[in-house]
């Protein structure tokens, strides 16, 4: 963040649509003044590896979907775990998922780096209330 303003945000989700529309509703609130699409937990974490000295490029915030074949959120977090210290301080995660499965989200709403669970699809609302979250 600078100035208080989001800078970059990342989309992970292999579902086009989704992150389609998501990327559309960060422009039109102009949520951040950058957006990172990755359509898989994979690409997402080659990223943040291949950006994780170059702190301009980290992501202030990674919207993470759970259900995705190969690495799913749930592999994600544990990998992001393993990156430096400084990497997961500056980049926040809310899941945004589809799922109401209550078992995945109590296990991920416990995870220390999950910050908001929000439910597909992303809303202006939604965004208001984790620039909130983060303002604190």
């Amino acid at each position: 963040m600078k100035d208080g303003k989001i800078d970059l945000v990342m989309l992970v989700d292999d579902n086009d649509t989704d992150n389609f529309i998501s990327k559309r509703i960060i422009e039109i609130t102009k949520f951040a003044n950058r957006i990172e699409v990755k359509n898989s937990g994979k690409s997402a974490l080659e990223y943040l590896e291949r950006e994780q000295n170059n702190v301009d490029n980290l992501p202030d915030i990674i919207f993470l979907d759970i259900n995705m074949p190969i690495v799913d959120g749930f592999v994600f977090l544990f990998e992001f775990e393993l990156f430096p210290q400084h990497l997961k301080d500056k980049c926040k995660i809310v899941i945004l998922s589809s799922s109401n499965n209550k078992r995945d989200i109590a296990k991920i709403v416990d995870n220390e780096y999950v910050i908001r669970f929000i439910t597909k699809p992303l809303t202006e609302k939604s965004l208001d209330e984790v620039k909130s979250i983060l303002a604190k």
